[in-house]
């Protein structure tokens, strides 16, 4: 079945930078669009970054644009959000997402703070 699992996520300083990870397993991942959401306390849940199949080009929020950048690795079946320049407004839950099969990950937390 569709598996999506993250992982990466943590207590980081503001300025500070984490790489999460999501590891995904039950699908052919070379061939999917995969994106990053995060859900804060309170919030809803908003897109962060997107990365296509078919050529590797990426989307992002604005909120995130030139502090965040998204890859994906197809030999691991591994897709990444690495997120630098971090600020307390990033604290949140990040889920891993595969549109095509309407599936998510468990989420990992993000914590921003001095």
């Amino acid at each position: 079945q569709v598996q999506l699992v993250e992982s990466g996520g943590g207590l980081v300083q503001p300025g500070g930078s984490l790489r999460l990870s999501c590891s995904v397993s039950g699908f052919t991942f070379s061939s999917a669009t995969m994106r990053w959401y995060r859900q804060a306390p309170g919030k809803e849940r908003e897109l962060v970054a997107g990365i296509f199949s078919t050529g590797g080009s990426t989307n992002y929020a604005e909120s995130v644009k030139g502090r965040f950048a998204i890859s994906r690795h197809n030999a691991k079946n591994t897709v990444y959000l690495q997120m630098n320049s971090l600020k307390p407004e990033d604290t949140a839950v990040y889920y891993c997402y595969a549109p095509r099969f309407d599936a998510w990950g468990q989420g990992t937390q993000v914590t921003v703070s001095s």
